[in-house]
């Protein structure tokens, strides 16, 4: 646990009732299925909750008090909302969000933005947050570079060396991601990347490999100290996790580390989460090599891969982020180790069905999430299958056994 001497004064200072004069509002901007989980600890707080997404019927607005469908990278549309509703908290939990508009919100006293406008505007940028980490802070990164067209990525390329990876500026969960290994592989990368960005911005990230052992998700909370009132760094057990094709697949907490890599990948945690400034939780992604650690990225907000938390803390991440955004103390304590594996959606259709839930539920130590997408995609992340046991390899045999149970079925016909 760290201290800093930042306060956040426009914290809520006490919890309204519900959709009264008195009510405390929160506005998530993204309401899939992390969103949908701190408008639930938000709502077990007393909050009211707003939820916006880019879609109707998404996970977060089958559950918050009012729900909105907008483009959210159309800051016009963005900015009536806002004044519309009028939100003491804007918690954004996608990149897709017109951040330069949530600054002017944030200038102008509309709302406070979740942690800061300035940490949304640096995280939802590859660019951004790269050049913080690595050029002002010092941090440990993969060698990389910038491009805006093919024959820059080539150069970058040329420099760089393969194996490398190409990312969009602004893309989650893999899309738009590549593994380049060969001269061939440049140009399908390029346009992959054009395709794959969640805002086209015509500007890719090319990465060098780094050797790892493993990578980690360092959850990391900056709360208010009930002693204090400051602001102080707290830290979750280290999460392991599986990715393929850049998503995330399988998690599992805690994930066994050298002592030294421990503290190597708190204080790369806190040093960039402190830089980003204000409340809540980040999940700040590392890779790690024996007792060395490297920053890859971070997010201002829940992270997918700590669905895990949801069976092995005594607080979830979604309860660790109400709780600090709202001023209230924290506790990051781990209960048990657990595992999570993805339940993919298997077909590309409207209102599909699950069969296996009761097979699921019946392995040992077991639990699901199922999201409520209302469209499925044979590889959209439609749930996740959570378990428990006396140790991690057990827990995730549990989880990836009980995500094999529920079949996704198409409903036509029935």
């Amino acid at each position: 646990m760290q201290t800093d001497q930042h306060s956040q004064s426009d914290t809520p200072q006490r919890i309204g009732t519900p959709l009264s004069a008195q009510a405390t509002r929160v506005m998530l901007l993204g309401a899939g299925e992390l969103g949908k989980e701190v408008i639930i600890a938000l709502q077990r707080l007393g909050v009211e909750v707003i939820a916006v997404d880019r879609y109707a019927n998404a996970p977060g607005h089958q559950v918050a008090h009012r729900a909105h469908v907008i483009d959210m990278t159309d800051a016009s549309a963005l900015r009536a909302l806002v004044e519309k509703e009028r939100p003491h908290l804007i918690v954004p939990e996608i990149e897709a969000i017109a951040t330069d508009a949530l600054a002017e919100i944030e200038s102008a006293g509309l709302a406070t933005v979740i942690p800061t406008a300035r940490a949304t505007q640096l995280t939802m940028n590859r660019e951004g947050i790269r050049r913080l980490a690595a050029e002002e802070l010092g941090l440990p990164t993969s060698p990389y570079a910038f491009a805006q067209s093919l024959d820059e990525m080539k150069a970058a390329i040329a420099k760089i060396g393969f194996p490398c990876v190409v990312k969009p500026v602004m893309s989650s969960s893999g899309k738009g991601q590549s593994v380049l290994k060969t001269d061939a592989d440049i140009e399908p990368a390029w346009n992959y990347a054009m395709q794959g960005g969640r805002v086209n911005h015509g500007r890719v990230i090319v990465e060098g490999f780094i050797d790892f052992e493993y990578e980690i998700t360092q959850l990391t909370v900056r709360a208010a100290d009930p002693a204090s009132g400051q602001t102080q760094t707290y830290f979750c057990e280290p999460i392991g996790h599986v990715q393929v094709a850049g998503d995330y697949v399988e998690s599992w907490q805690p994930q066994a580390m050298p002592p030294a890599a421990l503290e190597k990948a708190r204080d790369v945690a806190a040093k960039v989460t402190t830089a980003l400034g204000g409340r809540g939780l980040f999940g700040v992604e590392l890779f790690v090599r024996g007792d060395d650690v490297w920053f890859s990225e971070v997010s201002p907000r829940p992270h997918d891969t700590g669905l895990v938390t949801l069976a092995t803390q005594r607080f979830s991440e979604f309860e660790l982020h109400a709780r600090a955004i709202l001023g209230l103390p924290v506790d990051t304590t781990l209960s048990t180790p657990g595992a999570s594996a993805v339940i993919y959606g298997g077909l590309d259709e409207k209102g599909i069905a699950f069969e296996g839930v009761a097979e699921a539920l019946a392995v040992p130590g077991a639990d699901l999430r199922l999201f409520g997408k209302p469209e499925s995609f044979a590889k959209r992340r439609m749930g996740v299958a959570l378990a428990t046991g006396a140790d991690v390899p057990e827990a995730r045999e549990r989880a990836k056994l009980a995500a094999s149970k529920v079949r996704p079925v198409s409903a036509n016909g029935v």
